[in-house]
């Protein structure tokens, strides 16, 4: 693909799409021709500034974000309720409350509630406010 966009995204949807190769417009006609002939080999070509993102994103990957259900019971959590307590409150199983807790832990990297909510205020995924 050759393109002027160096969006993650965007590489990401034509590596998808079956791109063997992704250059920007502004690569030289060497690196072209040279991109051209390797992705024809079957090897995988990337314009330096696209390797250079894609690195740094698997090197500083972005937190899973809570879902909203998530950060509802962790807003629960720290109010003070039970888990039979969040539960009822939202209408849902004692058991959904702990699916929800378990993969709020996961994504943040915790393992218990007090850590999870303590965690979830630092990055500001729940109000500082929640427990009042």
């Amino acid at each position: 693909m050759l393109t002027t966009y160096e969006f993650d995204v965007d590489v990401l949807r034509a590596v998808e799409a079956g791109a063997t190769g992704y250059l920007l417009k502004d690569s030289s006609r060497a690196d072209l021709l040279g991109a051209i002939r390797a992705a024809a080999r079957g090897e995988t070509v990337l314009s330096p500034k696209v390797a250079t993102r894609l690195l740094n994103r698997m090197r500083h990957p972005k937190q899973d974000a809570l879902s909203p259900r998530e950060a509802n019971v962790l807003r629960l959590v720290a109010a003070g309720m039970s888990n039979p307590d969040i539960g009822r409150t939202l209408a849902i199983t004692e058991a959904t409350v702990k699916t929800h807790l378990l993969r709020a832990f996961a994504k943040l990297g915790v393992s218990d509630r007090t850590a999870a909510v303590t965690k979830a205020m630092s990055l500001a995924l729940i109000p500082p406010d929640a427990g009042t």
